[in-house]
């Protein structure tokens, strides 16, 4: 096109102008959905913060929407079962949120949400990280993180068991048990020995369970391999159920007990990630 005459449409611009038209058409609408969307997302936080039922006019007020903005945006989430009507002009959180929240927290794979948390402290202290579980009297390795910058490290294998009171996070689940449970899983397993260091006697594996009780953590001094350190905490979900076990691994002569704190902090992390709210 030449500066000073007049614009004139070739046939395919012609042809396109229609397809232009239906696109900016379509940015319109998105625009219009997301904002939808948004109000919502809006008055499903203005409910959420209300134990009890709230008004329509209530909820406008606390959005910022307009009533008949807000009461046409309700009608669609309670056909949805987002929300519920109780009476008119009356609304609470619907049970489909509890359905789908419920299929979330299913999905939650605690290995899947532990590893970043693994690698991180595994990148930060040099050593083993592993993952365990328990199954009856013994824990189960599960996952494990570790670097080849050491000529020397511990790896655990993945499906390896061991007794409950050899390793450091198994005296984390014997903790978990009680006093009367601790005893009842030295009656029935008979503690047997593993190296010189393993706890065999009762009274000595409750005083190591009650202080791994009240400290968050545990220690595995050579028990269950001569030469082989470990420390131990809990990771907890949503309910407030003992769901796993974060332990670092480590030639004794190398392993500082210091490295308890972030161990068990670590775990923590796991453990909200997971959706625990204790301490």
């Amino acid at each position: 096109m030449q500066c000073g005459r007049a614009a004139r449409l070739s046939p395919i611009t012609a042809r396109r102008r229609p397809q232009m038209a239906r696109y900016i058409l379509s940015e319109t609408e998105s625009r219009s959905s997301i904002q939808v969307i948004d109000r919502m997302m809006s008055l499903l936080d203005a409910l959420a913060g209300h134990a009890e039922p709230v008004g329509l006019k209530q909820l406008a007020r606390l959005t910022g929407l307009h009533p008949s903005s807000a009461h046409r945006i309700l009608n669609v989430m309670v056909e949805k079962r987002l929300v519920e009507r109780v009476e008119p002009g009356t609304y609470r959180l619907g049970i489909k949120l509890l359905e789908l929240g419920n299929l979330v927290k299913s999905r939650l794979n605690v290995r899947q949400v532990a590893l970043p948390f693994m690698q991180k402290l595994n990148e930060e202290l040099g050593e083993t990280v592993n993952l365990i579980l328990r199954q009856g009297d013994e824990v189960v390795y599960v996952e494990r993180t570790f670097s080849g910058k050491s000529m020397m490290r511990v790896v655990q294998l993945i499906g390896a068991r061991a007794p409950l009171h050899i390793t450091a996070v198994g005296k984390i689940f014997l903790a978990a048990d009680g006093p009367d449970g601790c005893a009842k899983y030295a009656r029935r397993t008979g503690l047997p020995a593993f190296t010189e260091h393993t706890i065999t006697g009762l009274e000595e594996l409750c005083a190591k369970v009650g202080q791994a009780r009240r400290d968050g953590f545990a220690f595995d001094d050579e028990e269950a391999e001569k030469g082989v350190g470990c420390i131990g905490a809990g990771i907890y979900d949503a309910s407030g159920r003992l769901a796993a076990g974060l332990s670092v691994s480590a030639p004794a002569e190398r392993l500082n007990k210091a490295w308890a704190a972030r161990v068990k902090e670590s775990a923590d992390e796991i453990s909200r990630a997971l959706g625990y709210k204790g301490k």
